[in-house]
Formats: C-alpha cells, structure tokens, sequence
C-alpha cells in the first residue's frame, strides 16, 4: 500500500512539473513574440529617421552651397532699364548685331582674357526669350566661378555646350539653369537688345579708346 502511495505522489509531481514547463515556454514564447514587432517598429523609425536626415543633409549642403550670379556682384537696383551688375574696370567692347551696335565691358576673368585674345572674333547667335546666344569655341574657365542664373545685362559664357550669351531678361527665374560663367555685361539701356531678333553673326571687337 505504502508502495501504491508513493507511486501516486510521484505521478503527481511529475505531472505538475511538466505544467510549470509547459506553462513557462508558453509564456516565454508569447513575451519573445510580442516584443518582435515593437522592436521591429522602432528599428523602421530609426532607419526612417536616419533617411530623412542623411536626406535634409542632402538638400541643406545642395542649397548652401550653390552659387548664383548675384554672389559678391556690384549691382545696381535703381535702374530697371539698365543693367544689374556693374562693372567699372575692364575691357571695353562693342558688339555688332547687324547695324545696331551693344556696348559692353568684360572683366578680368580667366575666360574673359581668353576671348579678348581672339577678338575681332564673329560668333552666330540667335535670340530667344531672355537672351542671345550662340556655339562659340571653348574657353578656359575657373571652377570657383561657375555658377546658377544671371543678372540681366550679363554676358556670359555657358559651359556646357559651350555658349557665348548676352541675358537680358528674367534675372528673377534664372536661378535653375548652371553652368554659367560671368564675362562682363553690357553697358546700355536692356530695351537696345530686347529690340532685336532673328539670328546674326555677331561681331565681337575692341572698342575705341
């Protein structure tokens, strides 16, 4: 009987040890499966934080650190008529479009020298909303003077094709095209150049002192 009675106890502490394990697997699993997504969630936050800022970074040192003509210019805003940027010292030129003659002055860039090394020099131009502009040959330039928009008034050399241009409009908008080299600009009143159209081979010479 005493051996009955003690097969029974052990029977019975068996069976509630395997419930206590049971019950502590279930409960191990079901707190490791509910802290899955919570730590999911907050590595998805992270990442999409760490994207937005690595994103704004992005933007932030894009627009600080792009240069537009206006950067260090010598401008007029008095005048609308006339041009924005000024220039007081440099080569004097005259630009020829047919019988109508644009003066100008360009400065003492690297690519302006090289132009005024080849004057008398003709380039074709076309005129288009807010400019003429035409192929020309390539020009040395300076990295550091690159740059976004014009001013109006403003000629320049483009580039990326490469373009000797004369900007006589839309300084305000101008700001999304690059690839801009200021030369010098012209030194009469907007409406002289803003008159004509069509195209012209354009002659580029000294001016008379």
């Amino acid at each position: 009987m005493k051996k009955l009675i003690a097969i029974i106890l052990a029977a019975v502490l068996t069976f509630s040890l395997m419930a206590c394990a049971g019950q502590s697997t279930v409960s191990t699993a079901s707190t490791s499966q509910a802290a899955a997504p919570e730590s999911l969630s907050e590595t998805t936050v992270a990442a999409s934080q760490q994207e937005n800022s690595e994103e704004t970074s992005e933007q932030e040192t894009e627009t600080t650190g792009k240069k537009v003509a206006k950067d260090g210019a010598n401008m007029q805003t008095d005048d609308p008529d006339m041009p924005t940027r000024v220039i007081t010292e440099g080569t004097k030129v005259n630009i020829h479009f047919g019988d109508v003659v644009i003066p100008g002055i360009l400065n003492d860039s690297e690519t302006a020298q090289a132009l005024i090394a080849k004057l008398p020099y003709t380039v074709h131009m076309n005129s288009y909303s807010h400019d003429f502009c035409g192929v020309t040959e390539e020009l040395p330039y300076n990295e550091d003077e690159v740059h976004y928009g014009w001013l109006n008034g403003d000629i320049d050399y483009a580039i990326d094709a490469p373009y000797f241009t004369i900007l006589h409009s839309d300084e305000d908008n101008s700001e999304q095209y690059g690839y801009q080299v200021n030369i010098g600009v012209i030194t009469c009143e907007l409406s002289k150049i803003r008159e004509l159209s069509g195209s012209y081979d354009v002659l580029i010479e000294l001016a008379e002192e």
